[in-house]
């Protein structure tokens, strides 16, 4: 049985994983409309879809552990972007506050003396660890191409294979 406290932090974190998704989704409708940038596109509709899961994954936790998962309501994600780059810094920063929140969910189960939700959530540890190795990857060749358009030309090509071959570290 969840305590109050972890039942509370849990789902202020499927309220997260929620509002991650609609980010994602929100980059890939921007990038879907930028010219040449399909593969950009793809990859943002993919990870919107993982934050999904990522949400589903904690409500079926919570339900399943004599809780109460609530669905929340979320706030409008942030829309256009100046450009691809300041797409993926935001993203970056927005990965970091999810890991933030996860340690703190950490933390609370770990004070609650709830072994059990401590260990469901050393997944979102390693997955948070995955997210910001991407995203730190992602912003590292966006730096490096700077304005050069066959640099991001080739970013675009690569996206879905640098992405898969980051998470499989």
């Amino acid at each position: 049985m969840l305590s109050e406290r972890v039942q509370n932090a849990l789902n202020a974190q499927i309220k997260i994983e929620a509002q991650s998704s609609q980010v994602y989704l929100a980059m890939a409708s921007w990038s879907e409309i930028q010219p040449g940038i399909d593969n950009v596109t793809a990859f943002f509709y993919k990870h919107s879809e993982e934050e999904r899961q990522h949400m589903l994954k904690l409500i079926h936790f919570v339900n399943e552990r004599g809780g109460f998962a609530q669905i929340p309501e979320l706030a409008q994600p942030q829309l256009t972007f100046p450009s691809i780059k300041h797409a993926f810094a935001s993203l970056l920063k927005h990965e970091e506050y999810v890991s933030g929140s996860i340690n703190k969910c950490v933390d609370i189960a770990l004070e609650e003396k709830d072994y059990a939700t401590h260990n469901f959530l050393q997944w979102y540890v390693a997955e948070q660890i995955e997210e910001e190795a991407l995203a730190r990857t992602m912003n590292d060749k966006l730096e490096l191409i700077g304005d050069d358009k066959s640099g991001m030309y080739m970013f675009d090509r690569d996206i879905l294979t640098i992405s898969a071959s980051v998470e499989n570290m």
